[in-house]
């Protein structure tokens, strides 16, 4: 009977030990894994230092902090190199799919509109949403209309019975600078127009 428990105590004990290999075998692989492109790694905070080419992310999972290193930041995040390390720098405003420097987002998540490297909820007052681009642009005012031309036919203002008059609006220098989208500038109508010229023309 002694010899039985015996052979079952040492069953249990290879077989918990054949447990913790595989799982320090999953450990070291995946600590592996977390540590693709580190100069130095850490069992517990993965990446700490990364090949001069890459970029260290850092992120935060409750209170532990993990490193990886990576060719591209991620959607949210900027490179930045410097002279020890190169990081991936975290997009100050949430709703900023990606960004030149903390505070000057490029694009913006959906639901958002970009004007000027910020996101809105709405484009502000006097810009537009422009079509197939979540960025607002300023809106054109042009000045007021002109008086309508005299009525005229291939340049000649008599002989015919209609011709077209014209009128026309200016645009602000700095809206034409800065390329916005502007309503009508011109604007024709038909008109009647004398039917004899002067002297017989």
């Amino acid at each position: 009977m002694q010899w039985i428990i015996f052979m079952l105590l040492l069953f249990i004990s290879s077989m918990e030990m054949l447990t913790q290999n595989r799982w320090k075998k999953q450990a070291s692989a995946s600590l592996l894994e977390n540590c693709t492109g580190c100069v130095l790694c850490s069992e517990d905070n993965g990446c700490i230092t990364c090949h001069h080419r890459l970029f260290l992310l850092i992120w935060r999972d409750g209170i532990r902090q993990y490193g990886m290193c990576v060719h591209t930041c991620p959607p949210g995040y900027f490179g930045v190199r410097g002279l020890e390390v190169n990081r991936c720098t975290k997009c100050r405003s949430p709703s900023c799919e990606s960004c030149f420097s903390r505070d000057f987002c490029m694009k913006c998540k959906d639901k958002f509109y970009l004007y000027k490297g910020q996101c809105f909820r709405q484009c502000p007052p006097g810009t537009a949403a422009q079509p197939g681009s979540r960025e607002c642009q300023e809106t054109c005012e042009p000045g007021p209309w002109s008086e309508w031309s005299a009525c005229a036919h291939e340049s000649r203002t008599c002989g015919c019975k209609w011709g077209v008059e014209t009128r026309v609006r200016e645009v602000p220098e700095a809206a034409r600078e800065e390329g916005t989208a502007c309503p009508a500038l011109l604007e024709t109508r038909r008109c009647r127009m004398k039917k004899h010229c002067p002297g017989g023309e």
